[in-house]
């Protein structure tokens, strides 16, 4: 039988690069695997000086984050490298020791994405039904981190992250910004199947001029959560789903249409809560609870110290106290360190002149 000759014909030149991404590939299995070693024997020497909860150490992370960003010549964007750093990352980590990681669920939440984002994906993600059931599963030790969202770009604060602050011992480790894109997602291979969209009801709201321009006849049904309407997608024939990517890989939905947001810069940042306070990498934010006298100028005296020694306020936002009737504290984000020596002299001034001040944490400002 004649054989096929096309398929016998190699490019000569392009033999060769494959041969050397071959040679490429081999290095970088090998060079992953004995950086895999290096972790082992980190976690051994640890265990030797007695660390045995979590070995996870957010400065340090960052620093390798940055390092690599900084020292990227290109063509992979700085995302890319941070990315693939922050999974090589993780997976050697969960060979020292897994970490538990509490977020907002039910599963395929923008919240579990967020911890992926964070921590990557070698973590074992664990889904509470409530704000402050994070914060209880940490304090407990249950879990070693928790995610927990604190402000969107068009809805404004998340009231009960700030409210849980006013009760926990717990300090803030780091922040993730997250783009939220909504994309539709189902079963179905084309838009012209779908009859029926599944969506948080804000989600519902953000996507509407798409869905009225592309969907305008198709039934929209508002459920609990963008992870819900995944579930339901995944189940009800001629049907979709509004939420983010990993929902769609949780149900193994294709996603149809991508970005389908109006508002294409609608951003959620996130906090990730622990136990233990992160020392400083160079590039901090310091965020803290004040409480403050009920009289003329007393706002303006606990800005003032932050003013005079140079340091920059991120945000500001208030909140009841809820000891009584008018009676406010005030969530402050501002830049540094509180070891570093600026800020650490506002906050000695500073606490001369209020009824509390309370260190939510100092932690690395965040990487994309």
């Amino acid at each position: 039988m004649e054989q096929n000759n096309h398929s016998q014909k190699v490019d000569p030149a392009l033999a060769e690069i494959r041969k050397q991404i071959d040679a490429i590939d081999d290095q970088i299995l090998e060079l992953l695997n004995r950086r895999a070693m290096c972790a082992q024997k980190v976690a051994e020497t640890k265990q030797a000086r007695g660390e045995v909860e979590t070995f996870y150490r957010p400065e340090r992370e960052v620093e390798v984050l940055r390092r690599m960003v900084a020292n990227n010549p290109g063509p992979f964007s700085s995302e890319t490298v941070a990315r693939f750093f922050r999974e090589v990352m993780s997976a050697c980590l969960a060979l020292e020791k897994p970490l538990t990681v509490a977020f907002l669920g039910p599963a395929g939440t923008f919240t579990q994405q967020a911890a992926y984002r964070h921590f990557g994906h070698a973590i074992k993600a664990q889904p509470y039904p409530a704000i402050d059931e994070i914060f209880r599963a940490v304090e407990s030790g249950a879990c070693q981190f928790g995610v927990v969202p604190v402000e969107n770009s068009t809805e404004g604060v998340i009231t009960h992250t700030l409210d849980s602050f006013l009760r926990s011992p717990l300090l803030i480790a780091g922040e993730v910004a997250l783009r939220i894109h909504h994309n539709l997602m189902s079963r179905e291979q084309d838009l012209a199947s779908v009859r029926l969209v599944f969506s948080h009801q804000q989600s519902l709201a953000q996507c509407r001029q798409w869905l009225d321009r592309s969907l305008p006849h198709t039934e929209k049904v508002s459920v609990s959560s963008n992870a819900e309407a995944a579930r339901m997608a995944d189940v009800e024939p001629h049907s979709a789903a509004i939420a983010g990517e990993v929902a769609a890989e949780l149900y193994g939905l294709a996603i149809l249409e991508r970005n389908i947001e109006d508002e294409p810069d609608n951003t959620t940042r996130f906090l990730v809560i622990g136990r233990h306070p992160v020392g400083p990498t160079g590039a901090d934010k310091t965020s803290l609870l004040i409480s403050t006298h009920n009289c003329p100028g007393s706002l303006y005296n606990t800005l003032e110290p932050f003013a005079r020694h140079s340091i920059s306020l991120s945000k500001i936002e208030s909140r009841p106290s809820r000891r009584g009737a008018w009676d406010y504290v005030f969530f402050i984000d501002v830049e540094g360190h509180h070891q570093d020596e600026p800020l650490a002299k506002a906050l000695n001034e500073l606490e001369k002149n209020v009824l509390m001040l309370k260190l939510l944490g100092s932690y690395p400002r965040g990487i994309g």
